[in-house]
């Protein structure tokens, strides 16, 4: 496999499953040292096992990150233990399913604080160490952040949210060489979609808008290939973009 990270640094959230942990495989297979955060130790350590039998370079770090100062401390954790920083992919996240008048104001805060907040406060920390590189951050949204969806308002929240702060980094550091996009996949085969429950009485052919145009699903390595093109330098000119990867949910 291409060397594109050779030398580099990328530190990847949600790291212990799904999306994350592929990212993660497949950054370090391409020469990556990864620095791999999640708050379940057990599977993180597994994704690092698995990165150092292939022969890649990686270290873990528990991260809750809704924590603000904890996001700071992973940065710093980061920097100190390889040097440098030059990716950083926000992939981390929670799903709430439910009818929206049933939405808690934890429910809510949860959502946000895992989707949006920490997506935003890894940024903000990772942004100067990132100028010195010229990296680039890629930040997980959804398909649910440019279309509606029903039973998830939280979700479709912070991903929208997601979407519109990465557009804002762009715009912000695009003449200090540090670039900024968004992956909105659709349906993906993890643990996060695994766990799908539909609220009692939800209308089932809401549910099946959405549904992509092909089938099956999408795997997480197919999502961490998008990932591996645009965090490198193959996608120099690559900047503010939304790139959907969800079988044409989002076309029509």
């Amino acid at each position: 496999m291409t060397a594109r990270f050779e030398d580099r640094v990328a530190l990847v959230t949600g790291a212990a499953s799904g999306i994350g942990r592929a990212t993660a495989l497949r950054l370090a297979a391409e020469g990556a040292r990864v620095f791999a955060a999640d708050r379940d130790e057990a599977k993180l350590a597994e994704t690092v096992e698995l990165v150092r039998k292939e022969g890649g370079e990686a270290e873990t770090h528990r991260l809750d990150v809704s924590d603000p100062a904890a996001c700071r401390a992973a940065v710093a954790a980061a920097v100190a233990r390889f040097g440098r920083l030059d990716v950083l992919v926000n992939v981390a996240g929670v799903m709430y399913w439910g009818h929206l008048t049933d939405v808690s104001e934890a429910d809510w805060a949860r959502t946000l604080g895992v989707n949006l907040s920490g997506v935003f406060f890894l940024c903000q920390a990772a942004v100067p160490h990132l100028l010195e590189t010229k990296g680039v951050i890629v930040n997980m949204a959804s398909a649910a952040g440019i279309k509606g969806q029903a039973y998830t308002a939280p979700y479709c929240v912070s991903k929208a949210g997601v979407v519109s702060l990465t557009k804002c980094l762009a715009v912000e550091y695009a003449k200090r060489g540090l670039r900024a996009v968004a992956i909105c996949p659709g349906g993906v085969n993890t643990p996060l979609n695994a766990d799908l429950k539909l609220p009692d009485g939800a209308d089932k052919a809401l549910f099946a808008r959405l549904m992509p145009l092909s089938f099956p699903i999408a795997e997480p390595e197919e999502i961490a290939a998008a990932v591996a093109y645009l965090a490198s330098a193959e996608a120099r000119f690559v900047n503010g973009a939304v790139f959907s990867i969800d079988g044409g949910q989002t076309a029509g």
